[in-house]
């Protein structure tokens, strides 16, 4: 049986809409649920024992009721949340977004290094780039999908981007960017930590 084959049979017997194909673990294409579309979808690639790492992706909403990002899960991780980066003054904050995401209807939301995006914590092992992590998104109102995320380089989207691709969401509606400063590793459990200068 191959890769594909057997991970649409993993995603039909989880029940959850087949949104890897082909293509898309090829070139990051998009993924639909409902209204929305997922795309741009990539992590960075990790240290070893390193006890985190990012996902990052654009979530466009085409419809005319909001919806939300609640959750996330993937099996590279201990637990997975939904975080948000901030500066203040020369301190970084991390923070999970305990409400979620807002996903405005009409609007795109960009998860981007230094700013919202995807924290896998508890790491089962390193993410390694070149591979391909599978994430179980949860939105409120569409419900959940399966996005896989390509591991790039662990500056991945640093300036402009994975490997080309665009990140700013393109296409019609606004977009909602976060700080563009880097992902720096953190500890989980920590509530902020000084930047180095």
């Amino acid at each position: 049986m191959t890769f594909l084959r057997a991970l649409a049979v993993g995603f039909a017997l989880a029940g959850l809409p087949l949104a890897a194909t082909a293509d898309m673990l090829k070139t990051g294409a998009s993924v639909d649920l409902g209204p929305l579309v997922i795309s741009h979808g990539y992590a960075r690639a990790t240290l070893p024992h390193a006890p985190v790492g990012g996902g990052f992706f654009t979530v466009k909403n085409t419809g005319t009721a909001d919806d939300r990002l609640i959750g996330a899960a993937a099996e590279v991780a201990g637990h997975t949340e939904v975080h948000e980066m901030t500066m203040d003054g020369s301190v970084m904050k991390m923070r999970a977004l305990k409400d979620g995401l807002p996903i405005p209807a009409g609007q795109t939301v960009e998860l981007r290094p230094g700013g919202y995006h995807v924290m896998f914590m508890d790491l089962k092992a390193p993410l390694k780039e070149g591979d391909t992590v599978n994430v179980t998104l949860t939105f409120e109102k569409a419900g959940k999908v399966v996005v896989p995320l390509v591991v790039g380089a662990p500056n991945a989207g640093a300036g402009g981007g994975m490997g080309g691709m665009k990140m700013d969401g393109g296409g019609s509606g606004a977009v909602m960017p976060a700080p563009g400063m880097p992902l720096t590793p953190a500890l989980p459990d920590a509530a902020s930590a000084p930047v180095a200068g």
